[in-house]
């Protein structure tokens, strides 16, 4: 970089360093007060772990009761709304949708049928992504109140984002 006409070479490279030092003393202090504003151990210089943001999603969008027969051969449809954190619009198609213990234990329960739909389900300009799972592969089992949506990081499966919303299960016949 060229020196400026007010400064000799020496000077530019010093007042540099120093800067650079000054944002990493800066960054290193707001850090360590967020962490401690959060209520996040930081031990020996690493912090606890990053549990990021929930989902925000809503099954049978439009529809209080959320009703799902997992007897039937139907579909269930799974909005996931944009928020400051995540984008469903932009990222990888990879969701389970389920019973939360179903997806969350033993990563199972359905998965989207295609890529999935744009809709703004709450009309506020944000586009959302509309998913559709089918019924009889949730793992819903009568006694669930609400169900899960997984979102995998990668190809491996590795756990993302998750949310959950509340469900109405009708039309349990004959199960254990």
């Amino acid at each position: 970089m060229a020196d400026t006409p007010h400064e000799p070479s020496g000077q530019v490279e010093s007042t540099k360093t120093n800067a650079a030092f000054g944002r990493r003393r800066v960054l290193r202090a707001g850090t360590g007060l967020v962490a401690t504003t959060l209520g996040i151990a930081a031990f020996g210089g690493q912090a606890a772990a990053h549990f990021p943001a929930d989902l925000e999603i809503e099954i049978r969008p439009g529809c209080d009761r959320a009703p799902i027969n997992p007897d039937s051969r139907g579909v269930v449809p799974v909005a996931v709304r944009q928020t400051d954190e995540f984008d469903p619009t932009s990222e990888p198609v990879r969701y389970r949708f389920g019973a939360p213990d179903v997806v969350g234990d033993g990563g199972g329960g359905a998965r989207p049928i295609g890529d999935g739909h744009l809709i703004d389900a709450d009309r506020d300009g944000r586009p959302a992504l509309l998913l559709f799972f089918r019924a009889d592969e949730t793992g819903f089992d009568g006694g669930e109140s609400t169900g899960r949506l997984e979102w995998e990081r990668d190809d491996e499966g590795n756990h993302g984002l998750a949310g959950t919303a509340p469900v109405t299960i009708v039309g349990r016949r004959g199960r254990d």
